[in-house]
């Protein structure tokens, strides 16, 4: 699936946060187009590249969880989707919305679109700097 296009302006910038989309998950049809690969070229129709970054990705390990997709920025907890379907993708941006205004990167599942209130697989600790030793 390397012939899917990034998306435009791929530096990393403190307000806008990354969107990796799995474009390998493929629910029970082994020969027809993965539906994550769709679910990232719908994304790339509708996204504003503005306000987030999007990025594919083959393969997130997490197949029994259909499409997946990571979010994350820089220090705040980055986040393992799932259950996620081209249908949801205006929620999905809408979601990503919401993740680059809050403070931590944790959006509650009543904030959040109800199309994605089973979509958390898990969360990771923010990257942050680390501290250097006195030397």
């Amino acid at each position: 699936m390397n012939d899917l296009p990034a998306s435009p302006n791929e530096e990393t910038q403190s307000g806008r946060p990354t969107l990796h989309v799995c474009v390998t998950c493929r629910r029970s049809a082994p020969d027809a187009v993965p539906l994550g690969h769709t679910l990232y070229k719908t994304l790339l129709d509708k996204a504003d590249t503005a306000r987030v970054i999007l990025q594919p990705v083959s393969c997130l390990a997490a197949c029994s969880s259909g499409c997946t997709a990571t979010i994350s920025m820089p220090g705040k907890w980055a986040w393992l989707l799932g259950h996620l379907n081209p249908d949801k993708a205006d929620d999905l941006l809408i979601y990503a919305g919401l993740y680059a205004a809050s403070k931590t990167g944790t959006i509650m599942p009543s904030k959040r679109p109800l199309s994605l209130n089973d979509m958390i697989l898990g969360r990771f600790p923010a990257l942050l700097p680390t501290p250097q030793e006195p030397t």
